[in-house]
């Protein structure tokens, strides 16, 4: 089942405009995820909003957003006041210039998502805009409102749609000057630069996403699944030191030789990256009496006794 479009409005380059809709990417709902319980009798932790001073409990119809200004001082701001600004790009995304795309600094860069044409209308013009920006090598810069807030967004060909990634603006990026000022001036010596070159070209590749394995990911499944299965968990070993690097040429030179002799055949290598990515796959071992449908859920399932899942309140967010 296709995810939900987070946003729903225009494409607009000058006066060509087009329907479409914003889905999301990337997705975090494969991982495994843990609900908080109460260690004493196993049940699950509500949270509801409270006052501060008073501590009772707030309906949702009451809370309204406030901009902290003093210790206990608050702008109160409506739902309504907000609505009063809502920009354009609410509910259209305006194409404002082209860039070539090495010009978009990789701290800018935030999530990316997918553009595509909303309903059978508008596919023409869709095609229009997404086969001008392919042609002209370059990236659309637009802006778009996502959460009451409003984004720049970099439109770029990603086969029959637009891949659209949100950019910081530059306040949000922060400055390296105040963290590499203390790099100190090293003189690298020709010798030492060949050899570290020499163990890069030992770990050289084409770059295959497919092949990577989150280890974390894969210990927490087999972690439950030993508890799941009442297997006793050995104590974790403490790990191996390093040891100090008192020669900084002798560690290059035992690198160098370390990957010459761990470095597997082309076709081993191949092997062992498709085994990675289809170990990954692993699930979770079903729940007595689930049957297949366990087998094939890679998140953790509840008890039958367990209560509904009660969504947390987000965060409190200063407002604007």
């Amino acid at each position: 089942m296709a995810p939900r479009a987070n946003w729903k409005g225009f494409l607009r380059l000058s006066l060509v405009t087009c329907p479409v809709a914003l889905y999301p990417a990337t997705s975090d709902s494969e991982k495994v995820s843990f609900n908080q319980i109460n260690r004493k009798t196993g049940h699950r932790i509500k949270y509801t909003k409270v006052d501060a001073d008073t501590g009772e409990e707030v309906a949702n119809e009451d809370i309204i957003k406030g901009y902290k200004v003093d210790t206990d001082t608050y702008i109160e701001v409506t739902k309504d006041e907000l609505d009063a600004i809502a920009l354009e790009s609410t509910h259209t995304i305006e194409i404002d210039e082209f860039v070539p795309k090495a010009d978009i600094d990789n701290r800018y860069l935030i999530r990316p998502y997918y553009l595509v044409p909303d309903g059978k209308v508008g596919h023409d013009a869709f095609a229009v805009i997404r086969e001008t920006i392919r042609s002209m090598n370059k990236v659309a810069i637009g802006r778009v409102v996502l959460t009451n807030r409003e984004h720049i967004v970099a439109l770029e060909p990603l086969g029959k749609g637009l891949m659209g990634t949100l950019l910081r603006y530059p306040y949000e990026v922060r400055s390296e000057k105040e963290y590499f000022d203390g790099v100190q001036d090293v003189k690298v010596t020709k010798d030492m630069l060949d050899l570290a070159k020499h163990i890069v070209e030992q770990k050289s590749g084409s770059f295959e996403p497919e092949a990577f394995e989150d280890h974390y990911e894969s210990a927490l499944i087999d972690l439950i699944n030993k508890k799941r299965s009442g297997v006793r968990l050995p104590a974790k070993a403490a790990p191996k030191s390093a040891g100090n690097v008192i020669n900084l040429m002798d560690a290059l030179k035992r690198s160098l030789a370390s990957e010459k002799q761990a470095a597997p055949p082309a076709k081993a290598k191949g092997k062992k990256a498709g085994k990675a990515a289809s170990g990954q796959r692993e699930m979770l071992l079903p729940i007595s009496g689930s049957g297949k449908r366990a087998k094939e859920e890679p998140r953790v399932q509840e008890p039958k006794k367990a209560e509904k899942p009660v969504r947390a309140p987000a965060r409190s967010k200063k407002a604007g």
